[in-house]
């Protein structure tokens, strides 16, 4: 009894530790993520409070942690953009009970069979969009919008940078700010008692109170007046197809981003494993009530819920307590968050965009898996070019074609003796992405011999393929001289 008493009392000690660890952590990226959202800071705030104190209690994965996701950042810019600040309640709240459904349905172990190079691709897109959108508001510069436009609109922005004393002094925090991050990195562990993005957004933040710094700062409304719950009026745009696909694109994105990283956090521990239905539902759960108080959408974030696994955290309390502090903090502190420069935050996305970029990998990934590789890329080039729903289904259609192609090997063998018919032996899978290659070479047989056809090391067989056989079957004896039967032996 005291051996378990004694054990209690360590697990809650070392939550309680973690718990302040993620809460420092998630202060600058819920922040920033709404900002770059385009929604009030205290948006981002109260995503991450839900995440601790909803989705926190709920079963799932014991130790990873919710709240606002750089993941999402393009998809809920573009969203309020398109269809206002009062539609992102109606969006996020569909989500959430579009996931409670999923989950309930027992779908969630589902989205494991997405392929990891769509993933892959979807993150990297993510982050260059990001990054290109993030860049201006480096300088304090309003963004053009899509990737393609901000990436294009980087030249006039350099000049402009270059022209402007503001620009330049808000470029030279953002720049700090990622100086910092990446530098804290190299510290020995035992220095890096604070994270690297609280300390850096600490840093600049002091640096321009001090010395009055005349750049953009983070705008304040306050925590009750942020919350914008979705009124009936609001709910009638469901009835918009493109609203519809637009919350489609956040649930498959929000869900897949959360499962993938529930996968991630269970190699990091021993503890009990993630229940992909159940964790899906407490993902719902979140968002539905992050939909009710019109705020962001929420994932399971791998920053934060790595930080919690490595600072010791043992139980789901250590998540549930850093979405304590983080309520306290909104709501006796909001004064602080007015004087944080938006460029520094800039930085901390950006940062946090070029971590999205899968550098290391992508060249032993194209050396031992190029096709994988080309989906990567395809998929990150499309959603730059497109946007985050479009870039997706092209990546996961690729894939599939790319699954296809490589399962349906087929082997033709051709033999012509001094006498009697040709034999053509087919093996493997036969499906219409091999039709070209089989018609090819039944195509350059004599047209006045007779065949015959073995299928019998056929595995599979489509329609597509078997029409084409017997359609060419017809063609060979119809200008067989003279003519005879072609022979299909199976």
């Amino acid at each position: 009894m005291t051996s378990s008493l004694s054990s209690l009392r360590s697990a809650l000690r070392t939550d309680f530790t973690s718990s302040l660890v993620v809460f420092l952590v998630a202060v600058p990226l819920c922040v920033g993520v709404a900002v770059a959202s385009g929604v009030p800071a205290e948006l981002g705030l109260i995503t991450g409070i839900v995440g601790g104190l909803v989705t926190g209690l709920l079963p799932g994965s014991s130790l990873q942690v919710s709240g606002p996701a750089a993941g999402l950042t393009v998809l809920v810019f573009t969203a309020v953009q398109e269809y206002g600040l009062p539609a992102l309640g109606v969006i996020v709240l569909a989500t959430g009970l579009l996931q409670l459904t999923l989950g309930a349905l027992r779908l969630g172990r589902a989205f494991r069979a997405i392929s990891l190079s769509v993933v892959h691709g979807m993150l990297a897109g993510i982050g260059l969009v990001l990054i290109a959108g993030q860049l201006y508001t480096l300088a304090d510069r309003k963004a053009p919008g899509s990737g393609t436009a901000n990436i294009a609109g980087l030249p006039t922005l350099t000049i402009d940078v270059l022209l402007s004393d503001p620009a330049l002094i808000a470029v030279g925090i953002g720049t700090a700010t990622i100086a910092i991050m990446a530098l804290w990195k190299k510290l020995p562990v035992k220095a890096q008692l604070l994270p690297g993005p609280l300390v850096a957004v600490g840093t600049v933040t002091a640096a321009t109170t001090v010395f009055d710094l005349p750049v953009a700062r983070v705008e304040v409304s306050g925590l009750v007046e942020a919350i914008q719950p979705p009124t009936f009026g609001d709910l009638g745009q469901l009835a918009d197809v493109g609203l519809l696909t637009t919350i489609i694109a956040f649930t498959l994105i929000a869900s897949a981003e959360s499962l993938f990283s529930a996968a991630a956090v269970d190699r990091l521990h021993d503890g009990p494993k993630t229940d992909y239905d159940k964790e899906l539902m407490a993902q719902g759960a979140g968002n539905t009530v992050c939909g009710v108080l019109g705020a962001l959408p929420m994932t399971a974030v791998i920053v934060r819920s790595a930080a919690n696994v490595q600072a010791g955290a043992r139980t789901k309390v250590s998540r549930v307590l850093h979405g304590v502090w983080l309520l306290l903090f909104a709501a006796l502190l909001p004064g602080a968050l007015g004087m944080i420069p938006t460029a520094a935050l800039a930085g901390v996305l950006i940062h946090a965009g070029f971590k999205l970029l899968p550098v290391k990998e992508l060249g032993p990934l194209w050396r031992e898996h190029r096709g994988e590789a080309v989906v990567l890329v395809i998929t990150a080039g499309a959603i730059l070019v497109t946007n985050m729903f479009e870039g997706v289904l092209i990546g996961l259609l690729l894939a599939v074609v790319k699954a296809a192609w490589e399962t349906s090997h087929i082997h033709i063998d051709v033999t012509d003796p001094a006498s009697g018919p040709i034999q053509v032996r087919i093996a493997g899978h036969a499906t219409f992405l091999r039709l070209p290659r089989i018609l090819d070479a039944l195509e350059q047989l004599p047209a006045d011999r007779s065949v015959e056809l073995n299928l019998a090391g056929l595995r599979h067989l489509d329609h597509a393929c078997m029409s084409a056989l017997q359609n060419w079957a017809d063609q060979h004896n119809a200008h067989t001289v003279p003519p005879v039967r072609t022979r299909v032996s199976a």
